[in-house]
């Protein structure tokens, strides 16, 4: 398990520990997770930018890269920096992609750099729409560029996905379903975000097939 899968896990543990209290604490599940957030329809999506969220791609960590280039750090293998960059801008490297399980070259350049993109989780504007409206512009800018809601994956597939939620789009991969479900579960839990019947309808019916 990666340390981000480890922070994912926790983040998660931690919600449930905070809800719930007795012999079920002991062992919590995504479901009963899912259980503790609120239900509603989707709110307007009046006043959604992506500027609502912050720069794109800030350093918000201070360690001297953007968001972009240390979720590539993280997720790509066989890396080659560029050279002045203090192993920051990554010019190649090869992603598995968790959405499809093909392997894909990346090459930094105006036409190839979009064959990798990060993938916010639960999409901004889903977000936007189930609650992050309420948050104030910082709350918003953690969200935008939090490592737990990103994923490098193959462009085609987030491009595709859109921001669709669980009801509406899933990896076509079936073995990364219950991860990603439990993904969107935990970051909706930590940023207080609703979900939508359909939306809640989709996990439960995927999680019912996990291990």
């Amino acid at each position: 398990m990666s340390r981000w899968e480890i922070r994912v896990a926790l983040s998660l543990t931690l919600f449930l520990a905070g809800n719930m209290y007795g012999a079920e604490a002991a062992q919590p599940t995504v479901v009963d997770a899912i259980a503790k957030l609120a239900v509603k329809g989707r709110a307007a999506k009046t006043g959604y930018t992506r500027a609502a969220f912050g720069p794109a791609w800030s350093d918000v960590d201070r360690n001297g890269c953007d968001t972009r280039n240390d979720i590539l750090n993280r997720d790509l293998s066989s890396i080659i920096y560029k050279v002045s960059s203090k192993d920051c801008v990554i010019l190649s490297g090869i992603l598995l992609d968790p959405y499809s399980g093909e392997s894909i070259d990346f090459l930094r350049g105006v036409s190839t750099s979009s064959d990798v993109q990060i993938d916010h989780v639960v999409a901004l504007s889903n977000a936007w729409q189930t609650g992050a409206f309420k948050l104030t512009l910082a709350q918003r800018t953690a969200f935008a560029n939090d490592p737990g809601n990103l994923l490098a994956v193959k462009g085609r597939l987030n491009s595709q996905k859109g921001d669709g939620d669980a009801a509406t789009w899933l990896p076509p991969r079936k073995s990364y379903r219950c991860e990603y479900v439990t993904k969107q579960v935990s970051i909706k839990a930590k940023y207080g975000l609703w979900l939508t019947a359909p939306e809640k309808e989709a996990m439960i019916r995927i999680l019912k097939t996990c291990p």
